[in-house]
């Protein structure tokens, strides 16, 4: 029963060096040269959240820069976000990263699978709002980190788009599918006992309410535009919660179905469709978008991570990827299609096994 405690409000807590394990304070990415500001941020609780913003080495005179905010999962870091970085830094797009409170370098004790998170994300977005070189905002979180941002987007609609990555529905729900799947030595007549055990250990614990975990009503009053992601094999959180998100929410959605698991490395065109997506909604400065949706630097990204995407065939409803044997492969096969036709709402895109 402790480990199911623990996986809640204490899992493993990220351990890194920034000097050596964050992207170096200065790199180049297509012949442009950015820099990492390292900085700190107090959050309502008065714990201090260690952060990191990529941008230009140089600013553009004159000119505001959007930005994405990278959210980790709840055994992740700042670390994490250095994919977001080398996909949107070379479209204008600066990337802040954040260890929540009780992950990482950041201060606090115990994560809360979002719903505390959500007011650290608060804190970095004031931070930002009063940089007059930041234009919009866009949220990109992962597991707990997508959790953390849909529950703020629902709160804040001047948000301009977020992407989801393998969200949880209901934390209750979670709980119940983890005791029946891991085997937690626990008989199902008494898994709804265990449940009101967990929570009343993490409410005097935490100080927060596993029930009010349902990510399903918030979607209901969430309008900001999404992108959701799940892998297909994912048996942590399975793909059905994301579905479930994406069946209530409100807003413009699209959803991505891909090969792999909860914790495998993402597809190519998982990441094009990404760039894609934030490139329309937030209105970047257009100078080299062109030539930077389909690139990730091989300097940052080995070929184990960079491997499927397809030719897209257009349904009703969904848009099917088979996939593809190399990233070269799938960037020759993916062309320009999927950029027009990703522009239509409320679309579900799946890659299909050969």
């Amino acid at each position: 029963m402790e480990q199911l405690i623990n996986f809640i409000i204490r899992p493993s807590r990220a351990v890194y060096d920034p000097e050596n394990d964050l992207l170096d304070q200065e790199f180049m990415l297509k012949g442009k040269w950015y820099k990492r500001k390292d900085l700190e941020v107090v959050n309502n609780q008065g714990y201090v959240l260690q952060c990191s913003h990529y941008m230009p080495m140089i600013w553009p005179e004159g000119i505001a820069l959007p930005c994405v905010i990278y959210c980790h999962g709840n055994s992740g870091s700042r670390v994490d976000a250095s994919e977001a970085a080398i996909i949107l830094l070379p479209s204008n797009v600066t990337v802040f990263a954040l260890d929540f409170s009780g992950s990482g370098l950041s201060g606090g004790e115990y994560v809360t699978l979002g719903w505390k998170e959500k007011d650290d994300l608060r804190a970095v977005i004031d931070f930002l709002r009063a940089d007059e070189n930041i234009s919009s905002i866009g949220l990109w979180g992962r597991s707990m980190g997508a959790v953390s941002c849909l529950m703020y987007g629902a709160e804040d609609p001047s948000i301009a788009g977020m992407v989801l990555d393998s969200p949880f529905s209901n934390l209750v729900d979670l709980m119940m599918e983890l005791v029946d799947s891991y085997k937690f030595r626990l008989l199902k007549l008494t898994v709804k006992l265990a449940i009101r055990y967990l929570r009343r250990a993490v409410l005097k614990k935490a100080n927060f309410d596993i029930k009010n975990l349902n990510t399903i009503k918030i979607a209901k009053s969430c309008f900001v535009p999404v992108l959701i992601g799940h892998a297909v094999d994912d048996n942590f959180i399975q793909p059905h919660h994301s579905d479930r998100i994406f069946d209530a929410y409100m807003g413009e959605k699209n959803i991505i179905k891909f090969e792999g698991d909860h914790n495998s490395p993402r597809p190519q065109f998982y990441f094009d469709s990404i760039s894609i997506f934030f490139n329309n909604i937030l209105q970047t400065p257009a100078d080299e978008l062109t030539s930077t949706l389909f690139d990730l630097s091989p300097k940052y990204f080995g070929e184990d991570k960079l491997s499927t995407a397809c030719d897209v065939e257009h349904t009703d409803d969904l848009l099917v990827l088979p996939a593809a044997d190399s990233t070269e492969d799938a960037i020759k096969r993916l062309g320009s299609s999927i950029v027009v036709r990703y522009t239509f709402s409320n679309t579900k895109i799946k890659v299909l096994e050969k």
